[in-house]
């Protein structure tokens, strides 16, 4: 299925829990999408398949975030049946196109080739449906998260076969040298500086928020594509609130 489809954008949590019962509660909360964590957390590839298949039962997509660019490990997230690969410490243009020719079959790339995998239904998908449409069903999210990345971002831009510009905010506080501080004016100035270069290329960008106001803000500049929190953070606020009305 196709994220951006006629909305004007998306939100989803990030997943660290490895019961992929959250990610049907995530769908029926009505969410479009759920990022699945393998770089922070407990999470491996196999447990994290039947995340996948929690998403696709559900209708929402399964984004995977593998821990790094490691071509083996996007590949397997693909072959698995992510439907976008995410990955994050992005620092140039070099790195993009790797993520681009780990993520996609030739032309566009040159990812590992098997169709006994369940992204093509076992082998019992034609071979020529699988390999001629996979570079169309499945997309690329990257993270800016650094000076380095933020002083190279116009040459990332221009990398062709990327589908979001995710920026981390976590991160990028800690490069602008106030680590936690999202909301720091050097933090946001350099995030807004992103959002503007990439609007004239057509570029998706993403980003993380921990809050309806915060997402809000970024949406109305223009974000398509917002990481509503984790699904920890968003149990224990939940249970902090209970808590804290009870005890009144």
């Amino acid at each position: 299925m196709s994220l951006f489809d006629n909305k004007e954008f998306v939100v989803g949590p990030f997943m660290k829990v490895s019961d992929p019962a959250l990610v049907e509660v995530a769908a029926f909360a009505g969410f479009d999408f759920v990022i699945i964590d393998l770089e922070h957390g407990p999470n491996t590839i196999q447990t994290v398949q039947n995340h996948v298949r929690a998403a696709q039962a559900k209708g929402i997509v399964p984004v995977i975030r593998v821990p790094e660019i490691n071509e083996n490990m996007i590949s397997k997230a693909l072959d698995i049946g992510a439907e976008y690969v995410q990955v994050p410490q992005i620092e140039t243009a070099d790195d993009a196109r790797r993520v681009v020719k780990a993520a996609k079959f030739f032309p566009e790339g040159a990812r590992g080739v098997c169709r006994y995998v369940r992204a093509a239904d076992y082998a019992s998908m034609p071979k020529e449906n699988y390999f001629g449409n996979a570079n169309k069903t499945t997309g690329t999210i990257i993270h800016i998260e650094g000076n380095i990345a933020f002083n190279n971002i116009d040459e990332i831009l221009r990398v062709d076969g990327i589908d979001v510009i995710f920026i981390g905010p976590y991160d990028m506080s800690q490069s602008c040298g106030v680590p936690g501080q999202v909301n720091h004016p050097k933090v946001i100035s350099q995030m807004k500086e992103i959002v503007e270069k990439a609007a004239p290329l057509g570029k998706v960008v993403g980003t993380f928020v921990e809050s309806p106001e915060s997402a809000k803000q970024w949406i109305d500049l223009g974000v398509k594509y917002i990481s509503y929190a984790v699904d920890v953070g968003i149990y224990f606020d939940a249970c902090k609130n209970i808590v804290d009305k009870v005890r009144e």
